[in-house]
C-alpha cells in the first residue's frame, strides 16, 4: 500500500494497545430495480499514540459491522511515524485527489490545531503539538490519505544523516 515511499517502517498489530477512532460513516445507496439498497462505509484511524498509525474502510449493511471492518482493515496496515518531542519533526505538505494537507510543528502547549479528519489521524499517531491547514477537498476519506500521505514522507534528523552519509551534527551546520 505504501510502496512510493522511502524507509516506511511497517508494524504488526502484535503486542500494540490500540485505540482506533471513527473519522466518518456515510451512507450510500445503490438503485436496484427492486428499489433501493442501503449499505454504509465507515472509515477509522487506529493508532498506539506513540508513533504507530493505520487507516482502513469498512463497507456494509450495518454500521456497527462496517466499523469493525474497517478496524480490521487499519490494522492490516500500521506505520510508523517518526515524532519529536511530541510534535512532527519539519514542516509538510500530503495530497491525495483534491485534499491538499498542511502540518506545521508548533511548540510544546500549542496542542492539535487541526479540523475532522486530520484530528483523528493525528491524534492516533501521538502528535500532541501541531499546526495544520486543510486546503482542497474536506472529503474525509480523501483528506486521512492526504494527511498520511505527508506523515510518511516525515524524516528525523538521525534518518536524514544515514541517507547523506553524514553525522547528525552536520545536518544541522552543514
Amino acid at each position: 500500500m505504501y510502496q512510493k515511499y522511502k524507509n516506511i517502517e511497517t508494524v504488526k498489530p502484535g503486542g500494540l494497545d490500540l485505540k482506533d477512532r471513527l473519522v466518518g460513516v456515510q451512507r450510500v445507496t445503490k438503485v436496484t430495480k427492486g428499489g433501493r439498497a442501503f449499505g454504509f462505509s465507515a472509515i477509522v484511524v487506529v493508532g498506539d499514540e506513540n508513533g504507530v498509525v493505520g487507516h482502513g474502510l469498512g463497507k456494509s449493511k450495518e454500521v456497527s459491522e462496517a466499523i469493525s471492518k474497517a478496524v480490521e482493515d487499519a490494522k492490516k496496515n500500521l506505520v510508523r511515524i517518526p515524532l519529536q518531542k511530541g510534535t512532527i519533526p519539519h514542516e509538510q505538505k500530503g495530497k491525495f485527489g483534491g485534499a491538499r494537507v498542511l502540518l506545521l510543528p508548533a511548540s510544546a502547549g500549542t496542542g492539535v490545531i487541526a479540523g475532522g479528519a486530520i484530528r483523528a489521524v493525528l491524534e492516533a499517531v501521538g502528535v500532541h503539538d501541531v499546526l495544520s491547514k486543510n486546503q482542497g477537498s474536506s472529503n474525509p476519506h480523501n483528506v486521512v490519505k492526504a494527511t498520511f500521505d505527508a506523515l510518511l514522507q516525515l524524516r528525523n534528523a538521525a534518518t536524514v544523516a544515514k541517507q547523506r552519509g553524514i553525522s547528525i551534527d552536520k545536518v544541522f551546520n552543514g
